[in-house]
């Protein structure tokens, strides 16, 4: 098997923002709402990890995303001062910077001061601009300051990227679409709504049915298609060039930073053993403060290429086997033949030349193909 070839320079990050003013019924992230001291013993934990990332990896960002939680929750001096210790330590993203933005969080002067701190993409919670809907998803905006946040964005000069939820009972989805894409976003990202263990929704006995729910997956991709966007990734949608670039890092599986409590990440390894990169998930919050440093976990390199092909799967460009086997020292052609032929004899993958893809059908039994790949 020959030597995997990977990038050793780190060239994306992620940080994340637990605080939010209040709790969705549907969120299962880390979050937590802010009480005195908490934020300012965050954003002093924050400095500490950044100066020990860039001691332990080599650093060249091309893209930042901050998100949570609420990052735009967090007060001026205080988004001000997290900005301030990732850029004296790892620096910025020369291709993209992201922040994630709860619409009733949003002012002329706070957006302008965002695009002053060095970010240039805004990812909008938008999830729905139907009142009743968005009081279903217990969101504390409106359909009004969904609408005016959006709008001040795109006029204070940023890409924006819209969140939508979808399969919600009674939901004006083909109004959401439109309206959302008459704001002016270049970006849509639309999730069906996933009732998870432990959330209040799963507490209240809330369910999704499967009918609603590819339904929902179907309209999207046709309204937003007729309105000029290209479904790119299972979930997501962009007008030509407005692609999430830190997102597709994800996807391609290349390496990435996490930063603050929560917070995954994907590192390289020390070349030359048996290990190829490593995931290390942060602790919660109040482990986190303490310093504790968290689970690593060694990927192989036939770990690295079944995550890499549930991840590139979903791309609708799919990947590249003859770059998949140069990263991963792993010869996916002879290593995978079978799951390989048998997937595209049922008509759940597309292979031309060394280019692999999903098909419609493969995209919605995408966990059944690659399960076919780990099992082999």
């Amino acid at each position: 098997m020959p030597a995997p070839v990977l990038d050793p320079t780190v060239r994306h990050l992620y940080v994340h923002v637990p605080f939010c003013p209040t709790i969705c019924p549907y969120c299962d992230f880390h979050v937590l709402t802010r009480r005195a001291g908490l934020v300012e013993r965050y954003l002093e934990r924050v400095e500490e990890e950044a100066a020990r990332l860039a001691d332990e990896y080599p650093v060249d960002l091309d893209t930042v995303y901050i998100g949570g939680g609420t990052p735009s929750f967090l007060r001026d001096a205080e988004i001000t001062a997290l900005v301030g210790s990732v850029r004296r330590h790892l620096g910025w993203g020369r291709a993209e910077n992201t922040l994630e933005i709860n619409p009733g969080t949003v002012s002329p002067a706070r957006a302008a001061l965002w695009r002053d701190l060095g970010f240039g993409r805004a990812s909008v919670g938008v999830q729905s601009l139907d009142d009743a809907t968005l009081k279903f998803l217990g969101r504390q905006h409106d359909a009004r300051q969904a609408r005016e946040a959006v709008a001040t964005l795109v006029e204070t000069g940023f890409r924006v990227s819209g969140d939508l939820i979808t399969a919600v009972p009674g939901q004006p989805l083909e109004s959401d679409i439109r309206g959302l894409v008459e704001l002016g976003v270049g970006h849509v990202s639309a999730y069906t709504l996933t009732i998870e263990p432990g959330t209040e929704f799963a507490r209240r006995g809330v369910t999704v049915e499967e009918d609603d729910e590819r339904r929902g997956f179907e309209e999207t991709e046709a309204r937003l298609t007729d309105l000029g966007f290209s479904r790119y990734e299972i979930s997501n949608y962009a007008r030509p060039g407005q692609e999430s670039r830190h997102n597709l890092a994800y996807w391609e599986g290349r390496t990435y930073l996490g930063l603050g409590p929560g917070a995954a990440g994907h590192y390289p390894a020390t070349p030359g053993g048996e290990v190829l990169t490593l995931r290390r998930t942060n602790p919660h919050l109040h482990d986190w403060l303490t310093g504790e440093g968290g689970e690593a976990e060694a990927i192989t390199p036939e770990e690295y290429v079944t995550d890499a092909l549930f991840m590139g799967l979903r791309l609708r460009a799919g990947l590249d086997l003859a770059d998949l086997s140069r990263r991963s020292g792993v010869d996916m052609r002879t290593r995978y033949a079978t799951p390989l032929a048998a997937n595209v004899e049922r008509g759940l993958l597309m292979l031309e030349g060394d280019r692999l893809r999903a098909t419609p059908g493969g995209w919605w039994v995408l966990n059944r193909v690659v399960t076919d790949f780990l099992e082999a």
